[in-house]
C-alpha cells in the first residue's frame, strides 16, 4: 500500500517576509536590470520569490519589446477579444506577464502572456508590466505556466514539438536526452501527436492518444535523435488514420450514423484493449509502438463494415473525441 505523502507544516516552507527583499541582488540580476533600462524599460522592484527564493525583477517594458515564445500554440481569437473587452471594463491591467530575455538577446519572450499581450496591443497600450526571470529555461515551461486559456491536446502537442525543435537548435542543450525534459514536455506522446497535427490540422489526436500513451515513454536518446523517431511514429499514425477514415466511410455508406464511428473503429482494431490495466501503485508496462501499429494497420484494412450493427455503436459510452 502506497504511503501518503506527509504535508509540510504550515509556515515551514520558503522565505520569511523580511527575506524577500532583505539581501543584495546577485550580479546576473543587476545586469538584467541594466539591460531593462537600456531597452527603454523601468525596473519597479527586484526580489526573491517567497517559495523557491529565486530572484524576480518586476519591470515596465515597452510593449513592442515583448513577444510570445516562438513555440506557443496559435492565438485564440475568441480569448484575445474577450480580454480586449474585459481590460477596459476593469480599467486596469492587473496581471503581469512572465518574461525572459529572448534567445537572440533582442527584447523579451513571454511563455504565458500571449493573449494578454495581444489584447493590450489591440487596445493601443504603450507598456506592459512583466515579471522578468534570469532563468532562460522558464521559457520552455509553457504548459506548467500557461493559465490564460486551457490547452487542448492539439495546443499541447504542437507546443511541445516546437519547444523540442527550439531546444535542438540550442547547441548547449540540444544534445541532452529527451528524458531530461520530461517536466517541460509532460507526456512523450505529445512529441508524436504534435507532428501528426503538423501534417493534418484536423487529425483526431484524442482518438489515438490512449494507444500512443500505452506505447511511449521518455527516451534516453539525445533529443535531436528522438524527435526523428517521433516523426516516424507520426507517419505511421497518419497512415493508419487514412485507412480508418475509409472504414468510417464504409460504415456511413451502410447507413450507420453516429459521432462515435471513428472511436468505434479504433477501439475495434486496438490490440491493447484486452491488456489488463496496471494495479494502483504499479508502473504500467509499455507496448511496442511499431508492432502495435502493424497490428492496427492490418486490422483496419480487414475491417468489415457489414458485420457492424447499430446496437454495437450504442454500447459505446462517453463523448466522442473532439476534432482538435
Amino acid at each position: 500500500m502506497a504511503t501518503r505523502k506527509k504535508k509540510p507544516a504550515q509556515g515551514s516552507v520558503g522565505l520569511a517576509v523580511a527575506e524577500i527583499a532583505g539581501s543584495a541582488a546577485p550580479a546576473e540580476v543587476k545586469a538584467l536590470c541594466e539591460q531593462v533600462a537600456a531597452d527603454g524599460g523601468v525596473v519597479l522592484a527586484s526580489y526573491r520569490d517567497p517559495f523557491g527564493g529565486k530572484w524576480v525583477t518586476m519591470a515596465a517594458l515597452p510593449l513592442e519589446k515583448v513577444a510570445p515564445t516562438p513555440y506557443q500554440r496559435e492565438l485564440s481569437e475568441t480569448h484575445a477579444k474577450r480580454l480586449e473587452a474585459v481590460i477596459p471594463k476593469v480599467g486596469r491591467f492587473l496581471d503581469p506577464v512572465i518574461a525572459v530575455r529572448a534567445q537572440d538577446g533582442q527584447g523579451y519572450w513571454t511563455p504565458n502572456g500571449m493573449h494578454r499581450l495581444d489584447a493590450m496591443r489591440r487596445l493601443g497600450a504603450k507598456t506592459i508590466v512583466a515579471l522578468i526571470l534570469p532563468d532562460m529555461e522558464v521559457a520552455y515551461r509553457i504548459l506548467a505556466l500557461n493559465t490564460e486559456k486551457a490547452h487542448n491536446l492539439k495546443d499541447k502537442s504542437l507546443e511541445v514539438v516546437r519547444m523540442a525543435r527550439g531546444l535542438i537548435e540550442d547547441s548547449s542543450v540540444g544534445s541532452r536526452p529527451e528524458s531530461d525534459w520530461a517536466f517541460e514536455f509532460e507526456e512523450p506522446g505529445y512529441l508524436t501527436i504534435g507532428q501528426c497535427y503538423e501534417k493534418n490540422g484536423r487529425f483526431s489526436g484524442s482518438a489515438y492518444m490512449p494507444v500512443v500513451k500505452r506505447c511511449l515513454e521518455f527516451s534516453s536518446a539525445p533529443l535531436a535523435k528522438s524527435i526523428k523517431e517521433h516523426a516516424k511514429n507520426a507517419e505511421r499514425l497518419v497512415e493508419l488514420d487514412e485507412i480508418v477514415k475509409d472504414a468510417v466511410k464504409k460504415l456511413q455508406d451502410a447507413g450507420l450514423k453516429s459521432p462515435y464511428l471513428k472511436t468505434f473503429v479504433i477501439a475495434r482494431i486496438n490490440p491493447l484493449r484486452w491488456d489488463k490495466p496496471a494495479k494502483p501503485g504499479q508502473k504500467a508496462s509499455r507496448a511496442d509502438f511499431g508492432k502495435t501499429m502493424d497490428k492496427m494497420l492490418e486490422s483496419a484494412k480487414k475491417f468489415d463494415a457489414s458485420k457492424v450493427k447499430m446496437s454495437d455503436l450504442s454500447a459505446m459510452g462517453g463523448p466522442p473525441p473532439s476534432e482538435e
